[in-house]
């Protein structure tokens, strides 16, 4: 059927058109998290599990899918040093079989910062495509652009970032028609969000921003006919307009550390921060220039916000998980709680974000448990399915019945056999 379908798109908006069972960015087709079919409700170490396909070295980053590939990148080291000389790689798996299509070393470099050693890599920015290019983006190791039989298009370097306490770099890269959408925040040295040709790395525009070292990329969403960039960031959001990089609008009221992802739907933007002084808002979008304190914020919540793990938004509701483990669901138009900090069975710890499909929400823990979670008004528990020995720190992908999940060292395809 995908063929088919293909034979009756031009050529030219095939790489702008992700199909039902593609998953070509971190937060999913949507980015929402959102999954567009089903995926296996259960599984274990013996069941339901269609390959696994070992992965060297340490990368946080999320797979991405088009077609029959999958996309992941690592960083490898070359000696017995963790902080010496490392090879920063991208691979290309078969979607069907685990096979590794091909292999890529974008660069090999002596990283000049470290990373938190619990929760960071210096591959941990997930890659993102557009089913002609696959784009890698390492930070201060630069980005890379891949065909998808791994050919080198184009690749640039921005210089180093300096990172807040050596934390490390975690911002993920956006594709939005022809444009790239990089966010390099840091606490010393420029800050600025850019747009590049995705076809040639060429620089459309560049704006700059104000400081402080941030770990969240960019979402594009439209308003009116208009699209703009949103970017949260510790103190305020801000909104670009997609075009030309120039401030449509900005809202103080954020928190510390910002890392969660930007959702929106029906002319509302939903941004968070966890950390210190933790605040979601919902803003209602049409207005420009500063919206701090303005009618314009239509609601707020302190209570139970996630730190790391970016929200789902499907049929109106808006799910947020907590670092440990306290699960949250709202009206994303009210702010109206259906649940609030509701905690999961046994004590669990999450960096990955939760991801959807088919009314089950999907909870990957640093634990090795996947736990269900039926979406809805009231909170139940569907399944948890357990891989001993493994841990997850990268978002796992859905798309077409299959579930991709990325512990340490290992990337395992979950697939509902067939009775």
């Amino acid at each position: 059927m995908r063929s088919l379908v293909k034979l009756l798109i031009p050529a030219a908006l095939l790489g702008a058109f992700a199909f039902a069972d593609d998953w070509p960015k971190w937060r999913g087709p949507n980015d929402d998290g959102m999954a567009r079919g089903d995926a296996p409700l259960n599984w274990s170490a013996t069941e339901n599990i269609a390959w696994k396909a070992p992965i060297p070295g340490r990368g946080f980053s999320s797979p991405v899918l088009w077609g029959n590939q999958v996309f992941v990148t690592t960083a490898v080291p070359t000696g017995s040093s963790a902080s010496g000389e490392h090879k920063f790689l991208v691979f290309s798996f078969d979607r069907q079989t685990g096979k590794l299509l091909w292999e890529r070393t974008a660069r090999t470099a002596v990283p000049h910062e470290s990373y938190h050693q619990q929760y960071g890599s210096y591959a941990s920015n997930s890659p993102v495509t557009d089913g002609k290019h696959v784009i890698a983006f390492f930070g201060s190791r630069g980005v890379y652009c891949y065909s998808l039989d791994g050919k080198l298009v184009w690749e640039k370097d921005f210089g180093k970032l300096k990172m807040f306490r050596e934390f490390g770099e975690g911002a993920w890269p956006m594709l939005e028609g022809n444009k790239l959408l990089l966010v390099l925040d840091q606490h010393e040295g420029e800050s600025f969000i850019i747009a590049l040709d995705k076809s040639t790395g060429r620089e459309l525009w560049r704006t700059p921003r104000d400081g402080a070292t941030n770990w969240t990329g960019p979402v594009v969403i439209t308003h009116a006919g208009r699209k703009q960039v949103i970017v949260s960031a510790s103190k305020k959001v801000s909104s670009y307009d997609l075009e030309t990089g120039k401030v449509i609008w900005e809202a103080a009221g954020l928190g510390q550390n910002t890392i969660p992802a930007p959702v929106a739907l029906d002319g509302i933007a939903i941004v968070m921060s966890g950390f210190r002084n933790p605040n979601l808002m919902a803003i209602r979008l049409g207005r420009e220039g500063d919206l701090t304190g303005s009618d314009a914020i239509i609601w707020q919540n302190q209570r139970g916000n996630s730190y790391s793990a970016s929200p789902v938004l499907h049929d109106g509701k808006l799910y947020v998980l907590t670092d440990s483990g306290m699960l949250s669901c709202f009206d994303a138009k009210t702010g109206k709680a259906y649940y609030q900090q509701v905690r999961l069975p046994k004590p669990y710890n999450f960096k990955a974000s939760p991801v959807a499909a088919n009314g089950k929400l999907y909870l990957a823990s640093e634990e090795g448990d996947v736990i269900v979670v039926r979406m809805g008004e009231k909170f139940e528990i569907l399944a948890t399915n357990t891989l001993e020995g493994q841990k997850f720190i990268a978002t796992p992908a859905i798309a077409a019945g299959d579930i991709f999940l990325r512990s340490q060292n290992t990337l395992f395809c979950v697939r509902q056999a067939k009775k």
